[in-house]
């Protein structure tokens, strides 16, 4: 069980100036937020790196108040996702140690604790902030969670929401009210709260290896989240994916859009990939698991096929024979988040119903740590999502069966 601690803490000080102006102001813009939200929330709290007892369900956590330009949104769901366990693990490593403890960044670390994760933010806007219309308060949106650091589409200086700023694993938080999109769909919030983050990630990857229409991508990691959402991603831009996934799962990734399935781990990866795909080539792997399948996944590619990866739940440090890289001229893609165009193609997706939600249950706020154990075992198809309790019985309760299933 998560611990809840009901004392005043330095984490509740270190944000009481954010909320102190509210009742002499009364109003920002019209809105008067003082009687629209409380002056403290609850939350999961990181306190530091390692393992689950560093995240501590709070309920004296001030909620923030929106500075010029942001909007103060009521959380109704928020997403899960594997770089939330791997900061909280520091495990990114840095260049020259990879066994280092690290964040997200990697030398260029933003993170400070304690911080609240959580990146894939669905709710309504409460309350806005000097030069936000005021008229913006009771949208449904969903979070952009990236933070750009620069005005055009380079990510070299990305961060997110959740690792250099507060995130969504609260009752409240505050976002540049640019990154708060409103999304004109019927789905659920709950459903609404598993795309941002993995799908984002997904359609970057496509974007960084150009994918084409009718060309032939394989998957890997195709249940999760990400895997799950490329399968998606790739039919909307008219690609043919192609997973690799356990057993288990084989026949919810057909189901998703595969149009083949290779069984992880059942005999030689580059004959089952040829015999999938009637020995038609592959020319764009997005790889989100790595490990020892690294080098085959480059020598399944077709001369002059790009290689395209955002993760490596398998390992990341792989074996390269670099011989198959330059003779067959190769390229290799790092992608990471996603740029302001992509997420707003994932939202217009959404909207036209050209990708579905994959929502593979709900959990209360106040179960974290459970809902985080079951989402690094990795036994669903998609993402999980958190309710705040509060919000539980109208958002959570309708979706829990599926996690309960699991």
């Amino acid at each position: 069980m998560v611990v809840e601690s009901i004392a005043t803490s330095a984490f509740e000080q270190s944000r009481r100036d954010t909320v102190v102006e509210r009742a002499a102001e009364g109003t920002r813009n019209g809105n008067e937020e003082s009687q629209v939200t409380p002056q403290t929330m609850h939350a999961v709290v990181l306190t530091g790196h390692g393992g689950l007892d560093r995240l501590e369900y709070r309920d004296d956590v001030a909620v923030p108040s929106p500075s010029a330009g942001e909007v103060l949104i009521e959380v109704s769901a928020c997403g899960m996702n594997n770089t939330d366990v791997w900061v909280r693990e520091g495990a990114y490593g840095l260049d020259d140690d990879p066994d280092a403890v690290s964040t997200w960044r990697r030398g260029r670390s933003t993170l400070t604790f304690p911080r609240i994760q959580g990146t894939d933010s669905v709710g309504r806007v409460v309350a806005v902030g000097d030069g936000v219309d005021n008229r913006r308060v009771g949208e449904r949106v969903m979070v952009d969670f990236s933070i750009y650091n620069d005005d055009g589409d380079s990510l070299a200086d990305i961060d997110y929401i959740g690792h250099g700023r507060d995130g969504g694993y609260a009752e409240y938080q505050t976002v540049p009210a640019d990154h708060a999109h409103v999304v004109d769909s019927p789905i659920s919030d709950a459903e609404l709260a598993t795309f941002c983050c993995a799908y984002l990630t997904g359609e970057h990857m496509l974007d960084r290896a150009r994918v084409a229409e009718g060309e032939r991508v394989l998957i890997t990691g195709a249940s999760g989240g990400v895997g799950s959402g490329l399968i998606q991603l790739v039919r909307a831009r008219g690609a043919i994916p192609y997973a690799v996934t356990s057993a288990g799962k084989a026949d919810d990734v057909r189901a998703i859009g595969a149009e083949g399935v290779v069984l992880r781990d059942d005999g030689d990866l580059v004959d089952a990939v040829a015999s999938a795909t009637d020995g038609e080539p592959i020319d764009v792997v997005a790889d989100l698991v790595a490990g020892a399948m690294f080098n085959d996944l480059l020598r399944i590619l077709r001369p002059e096929g790009r290689y395209t990866t955002s993760g490596a739940i398998a390992g990341p440090v792989v074996p390269l024979d670099l011989r198959t890289m330059y003779l067959k001229h190769l390229e290799l893609h790092g992608s990471s988040q996603g740029t302001r165009a992509a997420f707003r193609r994932l939202v217009r997706y959404i909207e036209a119903g050209a990708i579905r939600p994959l929502l593979g249950g709900t959990y209360p706020l106040s179960e974290f740590h459970r809902a985080q154990t079951e989402f690094m075992a990795k036994g669903f198809i998609g993402n999980l999502v958190v309710v705040p309790d509060r919000r539980w019985d109208e958002i959570g309760a309708p979706h829990a069966h599926l996690s309960d299933a699991g």
